[in-house]
């Protein structure tokens, strides 16, 4: 499989007044269009509002900075949920799904938001068409005054003034004493799971954490088809080699911190070997093994893996398949003696899935 899998850095769509809509492009990263998997990131500044749209994919959003507020109004319903997030927050937002989001006038940090989803069914593979409601853009402009006129029962003139009022771009920042909706704590139940606050799935001292979004904790994540996780790992710690046993592709984006990850492919081949850091995005294809090792700062990344239930397989450590193969099998096929194959049995017998320095 020679498809380049070098982690990368989105490029700037559109934006303005110190907002922006940055995509990853499969022209960049090859692998969003084997995978079919679209990832975006939007970035607004205090007071900004990123209008009304809906996509043509299902995402998994996350919260890497800020705090706000966001809109959703999922397929048939009668009423906006009015949602607040922060940092840590992840969303799962299914097809059909109307979202707006809107940063504070008076926030001290812009508001960063990380889409990412299956675009096996869009209309680009490995990349997000989203159809905004309003703006220069947006479904208004398109249709002829007579249309908007029978449909909302406007008149022609009032439908004209309401076609021309539309702003230029995607996001828009709200004039001094426009308010909106304030959030409701009821509307984020079973909307929202904070991942730095949720228990944790896995907790190593001095190794890493893990949180899982599944369909227990995150119901929605059913209809996205997709599962999630934030893992972060301690200084100069070790994520053990692992695959994916569930036909899923691993979608990474490093939240911050810096350290080396290898991936190894068919044919016993490393494939990739490079050092990331906060910002990039890289993707491990199907069965493929990935280990990550952190550096002094620590190394934190929000996955996506293209099921809503994954399932992994180590290969280090005290749950490693290495453990349940029978010793005689090992010693054959390392075609190594029996007191070297009791000496790799015996390490990491109390081991999860991070390693601590010695």
């Amino acid at each position: 499989m020679a498809v380049d899998l070098t982690p990368r850095q989105p490029k700037k769509t559109y934006g303005g007044e110190g907002s922006a809509y940055y995509e990853w492009s499969p022209a960049d990263l090859p692998m969003l269009g084997v995978a079919s998997i679209g990832a975006a990131k939007l970035s607004l500044a205090a007071g900004s509002l990123s209008l009304p749209s809906y996509s043509d994919s299902a995402k998994v959003a996350y919260v890497l900075q800020g705090t706000g507020t966001c809109g959703i109004v999922l397929p048939e319903a009668t009423k906006e949920k009015v949602v607040g997030v922060k940092e840590g927050d992840a969303l799962a937002l299914p097809f059909g799904v109307v979202t707006w989001w809107h940063n504070a006038p008076d926030a001290t940090t812009e508001l960063i938001v990380l889409f990412l989803g299956d675009t096996s069914k869009g209309h680009k593979a490995g990349q997000f068409t989203n159809f905004q409601l309003t703006g220069a853009n947006g479904i208004f402009t398109g249709f002829s005054t007579e249309f908007v006129g029978r449909a909302w029962d406007l008149t022609q003139d009032d439908a004209a003034k309401l076609v021309s009022s539309q702003p230029a771009s995607g996001i828009v920042k709200l004039g001094a004493g426009q308010k909106l909706p304030a959030p409701s704590a009821e509307d984020r139940k079973g909307m929202a799971l904070n991942c730095l606050e949720a228990p944790l799935d896995v907790d190593i001292k001095n190794g890493g954490r893990v949180v899982v979004l599944n369909t227990q904790n995150l119901p929605l994540v059913k209809e996205v088809g997709l599962g999630a996780d934030l893992v972060r790992i301690d200084a100069h710690s070790m994520c053990s080699p692992g695959f994916s046993c569930d036909s899923a592709y691993q979608v990474t984006y490093i939240v911050r911190g810096s350290g080396r990850v290898q991936v190894v492919g068919t044919d016993g081949k490393r494939v990739l070997e490079t050092h990331v850091e906060g910002g990039y995005l890289f993707i491990v294809p199907r069965f493929f093994v990935v280990s990550k090792i952190a550096d002094a700062s620590g190394l934190e990344w929000f996955s996506i893996i293209t099921t809503p239930n994954p399932i992994f397989s180590h290969l280090a450590g005290r749950t490693s398949v290495w453990k349940a193969i029978s010793p005689e099998v090992l010693e054959a096929s390392f075609n190594t003696t029996p007191e070297m194959e009791k000496l790799f049995r015996s390490k990491r017998l109390d081991s999860e899935i991070f390693f601590a320095p010695n």
